[in-house]
């Protein structure tokens, strides 16, 4: 037997069905049926009609007559990302507690697919687009911010007059490397890093380098490697090093958690994990996991407040649908100095 698809019942239609005006429809729908003193019988038929024939309110109608949807869109380079999978957890209870709706979407790192995703959420008539850039063509969200404005989070585009919310990782991730130089007396360290276009990459690497001329380790041609944020490329960034030095570094620092598990996997399938046991391989990294307390070795690394950058966000958020003016923010990082 063929199924029929039904037509979706409008406003009318329920008024129709119940006997009532579209008018009398409304208000009770809309819950106002007491401001207008209107029967409760005749509310109990219109809502059991409505119950009935599944009946659910135009948004997008109600969203032009409030010049509102209530619905946030945001973008960020990946789902799995424990940083801003957390991130965005906080948000979206923020906003759902609060009256407002969050649309997630993923760029994979790539600004086709940034691009898409947000016409996609712009389709939706978003109040406000959040996303992590993963480009810097200054002019693409010139033209969205002529309709709709724009948060950057975890990263931002120079020079664009749109408030961000980042951590402040240049200056953390200076101590921590001066630090390990100083107590591992190291001779090479080591930097495996994502896309050096981006902001964050810029301002990791920024506190590598700054760190190592504090601890007075000059660094050396090779050190520095730059790839994307993926795991496989922290897989291929070590093996690149292996096969140049024929041996491990003393140290390696990661600029993200998700390099630190492709340099995880390398060690295992090449059974060097014993390495890191006897401390003749220093592992760093950007971002941290509660995992890493759980190691049998020591795994150094940089934990963003992702709970305050979430209420951060959401402050934001509130300020730009007020109309009121806005700032970017920075918030600290914790170092995680396991010993």
């Amino acid at each position: 037997m063929k199924l029929t698809q039904q037509k979706r019942l409008t406003l009318n239609d329920i008024a129709k069905l119940a006997g009532v005006s579209k008018t009398t429809a409304s208000i009770i729908l809309n819950n106002k049926e007491e401001d207008f003193r209107i029967k409760a019988e005749t509310s109990r038929k219109v809502r059991e009609v409505a119950e009935q024939y599944g009946y659910r309110a135009n948004v997008y109608a109600k969203a032009l007559q409030a010049q509102r949807t209530n619905v946030i869109g945001l973008v960020i380079p990946d789902l799995t990302n424990y940083g801003f999978a957390q991130t965005a957890k906080t948000l979206e209870k923020l906003c759902r507690e609060n009256g407002l709706h969050l649309l997630i979407a993923c760029s994979d790192d790539n600004p086709t697919q940034e691009k898409n995703a947000i016409e996609s959420l712009l389709n939706r008539q978003v109040d406000l687009l959040i996303t992590a850039p993963t480009h810097q063509d200054p002019d693409y969200y010139q033209a969205i911010l002529k309709h709709t404005p724009v948060l950057q989070l975890d990263r931002y585009i120079p020079d664009l007059a749109i408030p961000s919310i980042t951590s402040q990782d240049t200056e953390s991730i200076a101590e921590l490397v001066e630090n390990i130089v100083r107590a591992y007396a190291l001779n090479s360290f080591y930097y495996l890093g994502g896309q050096l276009s981006l902001s964050p990459s810029q301002n990791r690497l920024k506190g590598f380098q700054i760190g190592l001329e504090q601890a007075h380790l000059k660094a050396e041609s090779g050190w520095i490697l730059h790839k994307d944020y993926q795991p496989e490329s922290g897989y291929q960034m070590l093996a690149e090093v292996v096969e140049k030095l024929g041996h491990l570094p003393d140290a390696i620092f990661t600029a993200s958690y998700t390099l630190l598990e492709g340099v995880l996997r390398y060690l295992t399938e090449h059974k060097l994990m014993s390495k890191l046991v006897t401390k003749e391989l220093h592992l760093a990294t950007f971002d941290d996991h509660h995992l890493l307390d759980a190691l049998p070795f020591h795994i150094h690394s940089i934990k963003q407040d992702h709970e305050t950058i979430a209420q951060q966000t959401f402050r934001l958020i509130n300020e730009i649908l007020q109309h009121q003016t806005t700032q970017s923010v920075k918030i600290e990082c914790e170092i995680i100095w396991r010993r």
